[in-house]
């Protein structure tokens, strides 16, 4: 992986973290808008970790694929990825 380690590891953490903290909710029954916020943070969360580790590998991996013109595999594992988010 060439994202920052520590950025990667500390974004998970939080949202580790924030899921632990949203299974207490729901086990003490808090209200179901309280639990839906803390979803979403934890989502939002999630989504930040998903953006440096895809920054770093374009910065990294398909740089060197087009330097190198081996650009056929990035670009169907991008591809890949970008039908799944848009799922």
């Amino acid at each position: 992986m060439k994202a920052d380690k520590q950025t990667v590891l500390r974004l998970l953490k939080t949202a580790r973290g924030q899921v632990e903290g949203i299974i207490k909710m729901v086990e003490e029954d808090q209200y179901c808008m309280d639990i839906s916020h803390q979803l979403l943070a934890a989502q939002a969360v999630l989504k930040k970790a998903g953006v440096q580790v895809l920054t770093a590998h374009l910065q990294s991996c398909v740089q060197e694929a087009i330097r190198t013109g081996d650009t056929e595999e990035k670009i169907q594992e991008l591809t890949i990825l970008i039908d799944k988010l848009l799922k």
